[in-house]
């Protein structure tokens, strides 16, 4: 028996009552995956038969598979509050009700209300943040990788940018500082080694072609042991004697003092500020707690420059990124740190977390247990730097739990082989669902 020859016809598919109120575009589209799919495992002999009826419910589910949206809100039960994989940063209800406004109608982005004409869409955030961060002035763009292209191809192109050995980073989806940098036009001169690097070795690399002494935020990854580097006010003073530009990619910036003593390896954005470098850049969507951009902070001259210079066109950034970039900025300003969702994520003490584990194991279907853990920051932040944390650990199959848990949308990890909920990252608000994943767990065991 042929079975290719007994694969319906499409023109008769599409005539099914089951599609009668499919879009035809997309139906089509639907049709012939599910066809392909078929024929191949005719091809492969993995079936001797075909059931038309399912091939219709498989189309049908297909189709509906095609028009749901493909980017969900997922429960973050990992413990890693700037989880890259799950979005970064979460945004304040609050905050972004207080935003949703500038997103659903009109509003000034490129028009002065004064003088009734075309204004300045960098202005705005502007004024935020040079109060906010006493600085001349600042810009905004699109991502911190933006922020780095773009002041070295407009400080550094066709010139020499000296970075030490130990900070030519590589983070996440293969983004590394020499690659950029020969993207920009600049170009790369390594100074000092892996470990070390010292005062010594930027001064020696200066010469007529150099434009920049930069220095890179170490993400993921931490240097430990015989190891040496340059702070960035010394990085600074040389650069200013020398008549160059200096330039910090921070990579990640933080304004209060951390608890858990995180603050430890890595100073506070403010305090750099006490002596700023030139030019500075860090991403909105990490400690910040805001959304993905890249922020530059630095002297107004230097960042009219970046202004002027025609890939920022490429790189600006729309008017929800810059209206809830400037409601975070103000919060910070206010001193309103609680209305930041990863400040309050960090701040939780664990007898706190405590108490909410238990509010929660009281919820579920499935037996847990509550332990003290740890976890880290995450996104590219204080690297190696743990908190601690509180875990519900639940009772049985670890993978089957986490693939359970994840089929609904909850993500959470596998702690000494056993499937565990990181009560640091979790909201209250998302306790039903949870316990509702944990209720069609049981119902699921005991019908097998």
């Amino acid at each position: 028996m042929n079975l290719y020859r007994k694969i319906p016809q499409v023109d008769l598919l599409k005539q099914d009552e089951l599609f009668a109120s499919c879009a035809p575009s997309i139906l089509s589209d639907a049709i012939r995956i599910e066809l392909d799919a078929l024929r191949r495992a005719i091809t492969e002999k993995k079936i001797d038969s075909i059931d038309e009826q399912a091939l219709k419910e498989r189309i049908r589910k297909r189709y509906e598979a095609m028009l749901h949206p493909s980017l969900e809100s997922v429960v973050n039960a990992t413990g890693v509050i700037l989880h890259t994989n799950l979005g970064r940063a979460p945004i304040d209800e609050e905050l972004f009700e207080e935003a949703r406004e500038i997103a659903t109608g009109y509003c000034n982005l490129e028009y002065d209300l004064e003088k009734g004409k075309r204004g300045d869409r960098h202005e705005h955030l502007s004024r935020t943040l040079c109060g906010l961060l006493d600085c001349e002035e600042a810009l905004v763009v699109n991502n911190n990788a933006a922020a780095v292209f773009l002041i070295l191809n407009t400080f550094a192109k066709g010139k020499e940018a000296v970075v030490s050995r130990g900070e030519l980073v590589e983070i996440g989806g293969s983004f590394r500082i020499p690659e950029v940098m020969n993207a920009s036009g600049a170009r790369l001169k390594e100074i000092g080694t892996t470990n070390k690097t010292h005062l010594h070795d930027y001064e020696a690399a200066i010469g007529e072609e150099t434009a920049m002494l930069m220095k890179v935020h170490k993400s993921n990854y931490a240097i430990e042991g015989f190891s040496a580097e340059v702070e960035m006010a010394e990085i600074s003073r040389l650069a200013r004697s020398r008549g160059l530009i200096d330039y910090y990619d921070l990579g990640s910036a933080y304004l209060p003092e951390l608890p858990w003593g995180l603050g430890s390896s890595e100073p506070s954005i403010l305090r750099l500020m006490k002596e700023p470098p030139s030019l500075m850049s860090f991403s909105g969507d990490k400690l910040f707690g805001a959304v993905q951009a890249g922020i530059i902070v630095g002297k107004k001259a230097l960042v009219d420059q970046l202004k002027r210079n025609q890939i920022l066109r490429m790189f600006r950034v729309d008017k929800l990124t810059l209206a809830l970039l400037e409601r975070t900025a103000l919060a910070y300003r206010r001193g309103e740190i609680e209305r930041i969702a990863i400040m309050r994520m960090l701040f939780r003490t664990p007898e706190e977390l405590e108490e909410r584990a238990g509010r929660l194991a009281a919820m579920l279907a499935i037996p847990s247990e509550i332990r003290r853990s740890e976890t880290y920051v995450g996104g590219g932040t204080l690297p190696n730097r743990r908190l601690p944390s509180v875990v519900l650990a639940l009772e049985g199959d670890a993978q089957a739990l986490e693939r359970h848990f994840r089929s609904h949308r909850i993500v959470g990890r596998i702690e000494s082989e056993r499937f565990v909920l990181d009560l640091r990252t979790i909201a209250e608000e998302e306790f039903e669902g949870i316990a509702a994943c944990s209720r069609a767990w049981e119902a699921q065991r005991c019908a097998n």
